[in-house]
């Protein structure tokens, strides 16, 4: 994938930036960039987002609020910090209640359409700005995306390719549009799209409306930037999955991260949860290579 090329470039390699969400994926993060060479890690910390154990990866944390992006300029710049990468969400109940500083405002202000894909691709020109250079959010963890074909559970019946490939065919559209990222299918219906209420929701509406046996598909949209914006799945989707009544979880391979892939799969293994990964290309190309693992 040409976006995560290169993305170990800039500035001194013993040495990166990490602005850490909510969750494991920083965690993961910084695990990954301390075995990769990474000695000073400098981590940008959220109140309430973040978790504390965080501190004992990094060489120094700053706890900041969501919207404090001038203290966050700061503090990379202050740490002489040349790359970062962020990691993990923030709850999106957060953002309603964020609290820009001034840098942060003048930002918005000059934002004439305001969603993630442009707050986030101006926070990446500010650090620019200040001689950092922003990573796609898989440096370090490439290892961890999702492959082509079956790689957890049960083997796919006959029924599930064909959601498998119907389903595929409607994320990437609703991708296309910039709707979201994942929905629910059962037996060639569309139960459940995601929008703004995330992946768990979206698995509780789709599955609960399917009544089980129904399939999570999980894609990339176009000109996807992966610096702040990729597919991830982890145990908790698993878990998610079983309880909603979904058996078979499809990610587009090569750019959805399996968050503790090794977990992942064992959980899978256990809960009776299907895993596959299909190419862009389509169901064809993704179903016949699947078939003969």
């Amino acid at each position: 994938m040409e976006s995560q090329k290169g993305g170990h470039e800039g500035g001194r390699n013993d040495r990166l930036g990490l602005i850490a969400g909510r969750g494991v994926y920083p965690i993961l993060m910084a695990q990954a960039a301390r075995r990769a060479g990474v000695e000073e890690l400098s981590t940008v910390a959220f109140i309430g987002e973040t978790d504390p154990e965080i501190e004992k990866l990094s060489r120094r944390v700053e706890w900041l609020r969501v919207g404090q992006l001038g203290s966050l300029l700061r503090f990379f710049r202050g740490c002489g910090v040349a790359r970062a990468v962020m990691a993990g969400a923030i709850a999106p109940s957060h953002l309603f209640d964020l609290r820009p500083d001034l840098k942060a405002l003048l930002l918005l202000a000059r934002l004439k359409v305001r969603n993630a894909a442009t707050i986030f691709g101006a926070i990446a020109d500010e650090l620019r700005r200040v001689g950092v250079l922003l990573l796609p959010a898989t440096t370090y963890l490439e290892d961890q995306l999702a492959p082509v074909g079956h790689f957890g559970g049960p083997p796919l019946r006959p029924r599930q390719w064909e959601d498998a490939a119907f389903g595929f065919r409607m994320a990437k559209e609703i991708a296309r549009l910039d709707i979201g990222q994942s929905l629910v299918v059962k037996q060639g219906t569309v139960l459940a799209v995601e929008a703004f209420e995330g992946t768990d929701k979206t698995l509780e509406r789709g599955g609960g409306l399917g009544h089980g046996k129904a399939v999570l598909i999980k894609v990339s949209k176009p000109g996807q930037d992966f610096r702040f914006d990729v597919p991830v799945i982890g145990r908790r989707t698993i878990e998610m999955a079983r309880r909603s009544g979904v058996e078979l979880i499809v990610c587009e391979a090569g750019k959805t991260l399996i968050l503790e892939k090794e977990k992942v799969v064992d959980l899978a293994g256990e809960l009776g949860i299907s895993l596959y990964g299909m190419r862009e290309e389509g169901e064809k190309a993704g179903c016949s290579l699947s078939r003969s693992v």
